[in-house]
């Protein structure tokens, strides 16, 4: 049966099924590459050394993983706003609402980042930066580049405004541009700057030690290969989800993987040995501030590449544009799932004749333009963003987990293998991103989220719509963060090391064996608090004409 609602929600057509395989592909590819391949490969490289490189491998063996979590639950339950829909399947309406409350907080800060990503790289132009400076001293925008960045913003919401369909298919082109840019600076610069010394230069292969590899992954690492889940955000408008949600978010993160480890290769093999024999502080001999700016514009003009240069730069438009149009789109929809929570304002989940969540947009752009305020370096920004993701990422193992226990019997295109072992390693994977990050980003995230919490229950209240199941069924999140954040207070990353008692700190390896054992006990605690059988079915019931409109396969699907 459909959502029940009041006010202009009830007229509503609902969203419109008209993305295919591709669009959904190019949805999660070009969410992969955007700012991250810029400046990551640099961020990384200060942090890690060469060793940068297992940076890359480890975040992509990790978030494959996950991408296999959110394949099978996007083709079992292909609804809009999916990484909120799922944990409240699973877990009722409080888990439902936190896991869509970070998600919204990741992505509504997606579209400004990555807009500041490309006014900064093309501040780092000599030109611009004498002509049209978009920066003030402190490298935040002053108010030439307020107005470049309103105008982009405005630009992105027009082509969601136009719908999901042109929205999708208009990014297919910009992601076939912004894959091929990339692999041209891999060989181009490759070709003409190769120095294979470079991977034992600074001391050794890995002068940080393995502290170095983690401390990378939150630091645009893992930033850069977000975004795969994307595609899911749309599966409420997807033409078939179970047949093309898996195919499309497993073939974007395995391209994207192969891509950003490749880059990270190039970058390390190409810097002057000259820069790096000393330590890898400046790769590229530059300092200063915003030094991590324009770093492959920097390289290519080091290697005599001046007509890449200027293909960089028109990339550093077109990339973090092409992931600044997706995420608006994206966050939109995950407006659209909080819409659908009888706690929170249904005009979210409204849509305009076309099949678009007007609303749910033009809210996601304000918030998007708010975030045009007084942030720090984007590499510490993007920290707070990976942070927020691994707290989303967290709840789709859990809520698998509990769904192929209670909803074993629905038809699923694709399952992900060994899950008794995957999805455990799963919900570590995005326990240990959230530690790498450090405590300083951790209680941070927990007072958003704490903020959230008390919207959703004054909102319960005033709907008088709250329960004890809210509770019942979600209480596990509380001791989850707060067991989280304490680790990270005297674990080795961020602020630095505390000690537990008397002078005992945590040593590079035991830390992570305490994640990953804490966060076995909360797994199974969830798995033990989630919602019965028919309390689930009930919940999934709710979104069955989304569910059921997108079963149009021919064949019948795999059980």
């Amino acid at each position: 049966m459909a959502i029940a609602s009041t006010g202009p929600a009830e007229a509503s057509p609902g969203l419109q099924r008209t993305v295919g395989f591709w669009g959904l592909m190019f949805v999660s590819l070009g969410s992969i590459i955007g700012s991250g391949w810029l400046l990551s490969a640099l961020s990384a490289t200060q942090t890690a050394g060469p060793a940068a490189i297992l940076s890359w491998v480890l975040a992509a063996a990790m978030l494959i993983v996950l991408a296999l979590v959110f394949a099978e639950l996007g083709g079992a339950y292909p609804v809009a706003g999916g990484s909120g829909r799922f944990p409240y399947y699973s877990h009722g309406a409080f888990s439902g609402f936190i896991a869509a409350w970070a998600s919204w907080l990741q992505a509504v800060a997606i579209a400004p980042i990555e807009i500041l990503a490309a006014i900064a790289y093309i501040n780092s132009v000599g030109w611009v930066n004498e002509h049209f400076n978009m920066l003030n001293a402190e490298g935040l925008l002053n108010g030439k580049g307020l107005i470049v960045a309103t105008i982009l913003l405005i630009a992105f919401t027009a082509m969601n405004l136009a719908g999901a369909k042109f929205m999708s298919e208009s990014n297919g082109l910009v992601v076939i541009w912004k894959t091929l840019v990339p692999l041209l600076a891999i060989f181009v610069i490759g070709y003409l700057s190769f120095h294979p010394g470079n991977f034992t230069a600074g001391g050794s292969f890995m002068p940080f030690g393995v502290h170095g590899v983690f401390a990378a992954l939150p630091l645009g690492v893992v930033f850069a290969l977000q975004g795969f889940e994307q595609a899911v955000q749309l599966a409420g408008e997807a033409k078939n989800p179970q047949k093309d949600m898996s195919r499309a978010i497993i073939t974007a993160m395995v391209i994207g993987a192969l891509l950003y480890i490749a880059l990270q290769a190039a970058f390390v093999l190409a810097v002057d040995p000259a820069d790096v024999k000393d330590g890898w502080a400046h790769p590229l001999g530059v300092s200063g501030e915003n030094s991590s700016y324009g770093a492959w514009y920097t390289l290519a003009i080091a290697v005599g590449a001046g007509w890449l240069a200027v293909v960089l730069i028109i990339d550093a438009v077109v990339s973090p544009s092409g992931t600044g149009i997706v995420y608006i789109g994206t966050t939109a929809r995950l407006s659209y799932a909080l819409g659908e929570l009888p706690e929170l304002p249904t005009r979210l989940a409204s849509t305009d004749r076309r099949g678009v969540p007007v609303w749910s947009i033009i809210v996601s752009a304000v918030i998007g333009w708010l975030c045009f305020g007084p942030f720090p370096s984007w590499s510490k920004l993007v920290a707070v963003v990976t942070g927020a993701t691994a707290i989303m990422y967290a709840f789709a193992p859990i809520a698998l987990a509990a769904l192929r226990s209670r909803d074993g019997d629905r038809q699923r295109s694709y399952r992900m293998p060994f899950p008794s072992v995957l999805l455990p390693v799963a919900f570590i994977s995005a326990n240990l991103l959230l530690y790498w990050g450090g405590y300083g980003i951790d209680w941070k995230l927990d007072v958003a989220l704490v903020l959230g919490a008390v919207l959703f229950f004054i909102g319960a209240a005033v709907e008088h719509a709250f329960t004890m199941d809210m509770l019942r069924h979600g209480y596990w999140i509380i001791p989850w963060l707060i067991g989280m954040t304490i680790i990270s207070h005297y674990g080795n990353y961020g602020a630095g090391t505390h000690p537990v008692f008397d002078g005992f700190v945590f040593g590079e390896w035991s830390d992570l064996v305490i994640v990953a054992a804490f966060s076995l006990a909360i797994f199974y605690l969830a798995l033990a608090t989630a919602m019965p059988t028919e309390k689930v079915k009930a919940a999934v019931e709710r979104d069955a004409d989304q569910i059921e409109s997108g079963n149009v396969l021919a064949v019948p699907l795999t059980s």
